[in-house]
């Protein structure tokens, strides 16, 4: 073999020996640059970063660094109110506060009934459409859709209006019968905030199960014709289980959504008195705001967010063990 046929080493996988090692030692491989795509992509990728950090992660480092201290306040009100670092003072106060935990508990309520209610009229929704019989797709998509493209303020002084008890035209449709109903009453004010929430988020949701259903291959739909099955059948024993991921999805951002419920009861407050001003924790952390009491209304946040966290988890973890 000649010399000019041996082989020689790539140089992009040359090795280096160790400076002032012996002639025999083993030697290492030189590390590689960062390609030229991986720091363009860190390019791209470094405003998204800076933001996410500067308008969530620093935001809620903030709320967890302030829900830290308390406030002391002058008996006559002679010097300004200081700011004394106590960890629990706060924690322990709304764990203690009765209003803050009915505030709980009335979102929890509220997510428990409306969040399946909303979802199932949305997967009904969004089967029909999809059918092969339905007619008039594209106007029931934009006519279903449509309430989401209304503003939480404009619906929720929309749907004031209806449930008025003079002025209704609900309770003027009843008035041949006698019956009059006060649907922000005491024991039904909780169901109209929903049915409002109901009727602005149905379609938001009905869009993505849509767009899943979309997506199901239709060799996947012509075999199950083929072994007879009805389409009801199909819907519910094929459609259904392979749009599940964007059901789950829908169901978590509907579970973050309820417990950040806000500009719904607070409009219809002002038709009714059975709304107070900590009627759901957001409305509670705002009063907490108002009252100056700025430590207390985020620890107020910051347990509302472990709560939210805690139970996205637990969803997760019961429907992932369902499906297996």
């Amino acid at each position: 073999m000649t010399i000019s046929s041996i082989p020689t080493a790539d140089p992009r996988h040359a090795q280096r020996r160790v400076p002032g090692a012996p002639a025999g030692a083993p030697v290492r491989a030189d590390r590689r640059r960062p390609s030229r795509t991986a720091r363009y992509a860190l390019w791209f990728v470094a405003p998204f970063v800076v933001l996410f950090a500067g308008v969530y992660v620093a935001p809620i480092c903030y709320a967890v660094y302030q829900s830290l201290f308390r406030i002391e306040r002058d008996a006559l009100g002679l010097t300004p109110p200081t700011e004394v670092l106590d960890p629990l003072f706060n924690y322990s106060a709304a764990l203690q506060d009765s209003a803050f935990l009915a505030s709980l508990g009335r979102v929890l309520l509220f997510g428990v009934v409306q969040v399946p209610v909303m979802l199932g009229f949305a997967l009904a929704l969004a089967l029909l459409i999809d059918s092969a019989s339905a007619r008039g797709k594209g106007f029931f998509r934009l006519a279903s859709f449509a309430p989401y493209a209304v503003p939480t303020v404009v619906s929720a002084l929309m749907w004031s209006f209806l449930y008025s008890p003079t002025n209704s035209p609900l309770n003027q449709l009843l008035e041949p019968t006698g019956i009059t109903v006060d649907f922000l009453g005491t024991q039904l004010t909780l169901w109209s905030v929903a049915n409002v929430v109901t009727w602005g988020w149905t379609g938001y949701n009905m869009i993505i199960i849509y767009a899943a259903l979309q997506g199901i291959p239709g060799e996947v739909l012509e075999a199950a014709k083929l072994d007879g099955a009805s389409p009801w059948r199909i819907a519910w024993n094929v459609k259904v289980p392979l749009v599940r991921p964007a059901i789950l999805l829908t169901a978590v951002f509907s579970i973050i959504g309820s417990a950040q419920l806000y500009n719904e009861p607070f409009v219809l407050s002002s038709s009714t008195g059975t709304i107070g001003p900590q009627y759901t924790p957001l409305m509670a952390a705002q009063s907490s705001i108002t009252a100056a009491n700025y430590p207390y209304a985020a620890a107020q946040s910051v347990i509302l967010a472990v709560g939210v966290a805690a139970l996205s988890v637990v969803f997760f973890r019961l429907t992932s063990r369902r499906s297996s």
